[in-house]
């Protein structure tokens, strides 16, 4: 089901961590000690793991949660995701890391680490919510779209599906909405063309599936076009979207060619991107 954007991106954020905060109000117990590799993680770190999980440490909360699920005991790992969920999110969300790559660390919820799917209805909905509002934020708040790329391929490996977020991304409205989906359009129409569309981490993830539903945002992107003439990401969009159509190969001139161009070409290249030119 698709969610218009009728609410402040933000104010969806507080309510969606409202609701894990109750979903998850009480931490789990562990029946035993916290066991993980010994090598990586000393045994001090793995009895704070498995304590208060308000005292545990960003430091050691963010390495728990990179840490490869095999390190971790398997019938404990789900059980220790769903009681650091919570602050988990909050580090995903605007107020966490500057330049971080979430979609390292979400992929720990997927079928081969905490198994998010399988967790009680109530706590799934609540953090699957929790997600919609992260990606409504990253939609409409003028992210790149490489860093939209970062958090949906996050998203869809620890849900094991990538057509929900796209249809929650479809169903965005607004103008910092329609903006957003003008940006994801023409970076991964660029990227499609270049044959650089790929997922870092999500190795069972199809890029293909985004490819087939680019041209379902044409109607869209035309109207934003129409109404913004001089917007060169719809304008690209829809070149990129024609291009590939017909299969007949990019319109851009690919980075890596620069070199065999002229040095003044190459330079005001590089001078518009914003790189230091030597």
């Amino acid at each position: 089901m698709t969610e218009d954007l009728v609410l402040d991106p933000y104010a969806m954020w507080r309510d969606a961590l409202a609701e894990v905060d109750a979903a998850f109000a009480k931490p789990l117990a562990l029946d035993r000690p916290v066991w993980g590799c010994t090598h990586c993680t000393p045994e001090s770190e793995l009895r704070l793991l498995g304590g208060d999980p308000s005292q545990v440490s960003d430091d050691l909360l963010g390495h728990f949660m990179r840490e490869v699920a095999s390190h971790w005991a398997e019938d404990q790992y789900p059980v220790l995701w769903r009681r650091f969920i919570p602050r988990a999110l909050r580090l995903w969300g605007p107020d966490g890391g500057d330049g971080v790559d979430p979609s390292y660390e979400m992929a720990r919820l997927g079928a081969g680490g905490a198994r998010l799917a399988n967790w009680p209805v109530a706590e799934r909905l609540a953090v699957e919510r929790a997600f919609r509002a992260l990606l409504t934020l990253a939609v409409t708040s003028g992210r790149p779209h490489e860093k939209c790329t970062e958090l949906i391929e996050g998203i869809a490996h620890a849900t094991g599906s990538l057509d929900p977020w796209l249809d929650h991304i479809s169903g965005l409205a607004g103008p910092e909405a329609d903006a957003g989906v003008v940006r994801l359009a023409a970076g991964w129409a660029v990227e499609l063309l270049w044959e650089e569309m790929e997922f870092t981490w999500w190795y069972d993830g199809d890029p293909q599936v985004i490819a087939r539903w680019l041209p379902t945002l044409r109607p869209r992107i035309e109207d934003f076009a129409a109404r913004h003439p001089r917007c060169k990401n719809a304008s690209d969009a829809l070149i990129g979207f024609d291009v590939l159509e017909a299969g007949t190969g990019s319109r851009w001139l690919y980075p890596y060619y620069l070199g065999a161009v002229d040095v003044p070409l190459a330079r005001n290249a590089a001078q518009a991107s914003g790189a230091t030119v030597k």
